[in-house]
């Protein structure tokens, strides 16, 4: 996966960084910079949206239900600045160019929530 990145910088240009609003500046081509800005974007707004979604949620639960999905809320937010925190343009334009529920398996998948779920928390 390195290489196929390696090669779409090259395809795009000498390799610079851009600095983002929205975290870290992004190095690549200044095209794959524009590009991977915009899904990151999206990216970031697909994060908002599913912890939106879990707030609400725990808004209406008990209080011993309501600390799990907290704890839902915290690993999502971890795995938001891990992806946030990738300075790659090329890791954007590869793994998050289509996003669908990206988010929501990136959780799901995580071991500290399967262990939850296992556990009937």
């Amino acid at each position: 996966m390195t290489r196929d990145i390696e090669i779409r910088e090259g395809e795009g240009g000498a390799a610079h960084d851009t600095p983002v609003a929205s975290g870290a500046s992004l190095s690549g081509s200044a095209a794959q910079v524009e590009w991977a800005e915009r899904i990151r974007r999206q990216v970031d707004a697909d994060f908002d949206r599913v912890a939106a979604a879990f707030r609400a949620i725990a808004r209406k639960q008990s209080p011993d239900k309501r600390a799990g999905t907290e704890a839902v809320i915290a690993i999502l937010e971890e795995k938001r600045s891990e992806v946030m925190s990738r300075n790659q343009a090329g890791y954007f334009i590869h793994d998050w160019q289509e996003t669908g529920d990206r988010v929501r398996q990136m959780i799901s998948k995580d071991a500290r929530y399967r262990s939850r779920e296992t556990s009937g928390g």
